[in-house]
């Protein structure tokens, strides 16, 4: 009988029938998070649906050029847009493989691969975003973590992959909406909550109903998949594990 191979690694294929005529018996595991998929321009090649949901992303959420003013606060403009706007179905997920987990003499245990949706350029989004001087100011404020910790952060790049945007569409108030939805999955802590607002719009309360509509719409655009596994958290973390803000440890702190 051939000894055990733990932990061998290789894309899914049909089992090869042994020398002795008997097929391997094969076991499934369905629960495996892979790498992340390689990154791909968006200016080339043939555009796929999800293009066409950044194009209206694009209408959405034009403040990139022209729709915040010096303070980061919305002009006007938007409102009127957001009344008309369709906005797309979301992506479709990413593909799934099948890697052998170990073989032992005719037995095979098989893991099934997700590739995540997670790419480069969303990383770094993301650390573009940091640098941001009312985000920097916002998460020096936030010293007990109560909304900003690691894994909270972590999702904010989760949500960036799914929403559909180009990489350059994103800015702060993609950030604050991402930190906000991912409070409200893990912590509902609205008095940490409210302090978004103060750091967006200071005392004024008249763009919070406008925020809050775009929140949907911005939940929408992921399919209203808000999810996001600790595992996949880790996943997010281990692509630039010296990145300063994934030290932000709720645990750590006296």
């Amino acid at each position: 009988m051939a000894g055990c191979e733990p932990h061998v690694q290789a894309e899914a294929q049909s089992p090869q029938p042994s020398s002795l005529g008997c097929p391997p018996e094969v076991v499934l595991d369905h629960e495996a998070p892979g790498p992340s998929a390689p990154w791909v321009d968006p200016s080339s090649g043939p555009q796929s649906p999800a293009c066409n949901g950044k194009r209206a992303w694009s209408a959405a959420f034009p403040e990139s050029a022209e729709a915040l003013d010096s303070e980061g606060e919305l002009m006007p403009v938007l409102q009127g847009r957001l009344a008309s706007l369709l906005l797309p179905g979301p992506a479709p997920g990413p593909p799934e493989t099948w890697g052998v987990e170990w073989l032992c003499g005719l037995k095979m245990r098989l893991k099934r691969r997700r590739a995540s949706p997670v790419l480069p350029e969303h990383h770094a989004v993301f650390a573009r975003l940091l640098e941001d001087p009312v985000v920097k100011r916002f998460l020096a404020w936030d010293k007990n973590l109560r909304v900003s910790d690691k894994y909270l952060l972590a999702m904010v790049v989760a949500y960036f992959s799914r929403a559909g945007l180009f990489s350059w569409q994103y800015q702060r108030l993609h950030f604050f909406i991402a930190l906000y939805v991912a409070s409200d999955m893990e912590e509902d802590n609205q008095a940490s909550k409210q302090a978004i607002f103060a750091f967006l719009y200071g005392q004024s309360r008249a763009q919070r109903p406008l925020f809050h509509k775009l929140r949907l719409q911005f939940i929408r655009s992921m399919g209203w998949q808000t999810r996001v596994t600790r595992e996949e958290c880790e996943e997010i973390q281990a692509y630039d594990p010296e990145l300063w803000v994934w030290r932000r440890d709720r645990t750590l702190i006296p």
